[in-house]
């Protein structure tokens, strides 16, 4: 499996389960000029925009998927969600979450899923 094909369902289990949750899949890889998120959904329950980033790999030979979750990559996140909302002027609460996923080329993969994973940095 190439690592494209390793994003790819990465994020697949990801829908599958937000849509288990309730969840309303706005948009998938969506990008727009510099700005990039894996999934953007709409929560019902809490009415919150819900702006995921998913993280999948073959094995945790390098560390686990959420560690590649650092301050640089939550500030692109951020960025890209404000630029979501203003450019569409949408005035909803925004909720970060993380899919941390593990598919092992033999087994089944390991599904985190970490509600309000991270907050916006003030400053």
């Amino acid at each position: 499996m190439t690592s494209y094909q390793l994003g790819q369902s990465g994020e697949e289990l990801a829908i599958e389960r937000l849509c288990q949750e309730g969840m309303q899949i706005l948009e998938t890889r969506w990008k727009d000029h510099a700005y990039e998120t894996d999934i953007i959904a709409f929560d019902p329950v809490s009415d919150e925009m819900v702006f995921v980033e998913v993280k999948t790999r073959s094995s945790g030979l390098w560390g686990r998927p959420e560690d590649a979750i650092d301050r640089r990559k939550i500030m692109r996140c951020v960025r890209a969600a404000d630029y979501y909302m203003r450019s569409r002027n949408i005035d909803y609460p925004v909720r970060f979450d993380v899919f941390a996923i593990v598919i092992p080329s033999s087994g089944k993969a390991k599904v985190e899923y970490y509600k309000d994973a991270f907050y916006a940095p003030l400053g």
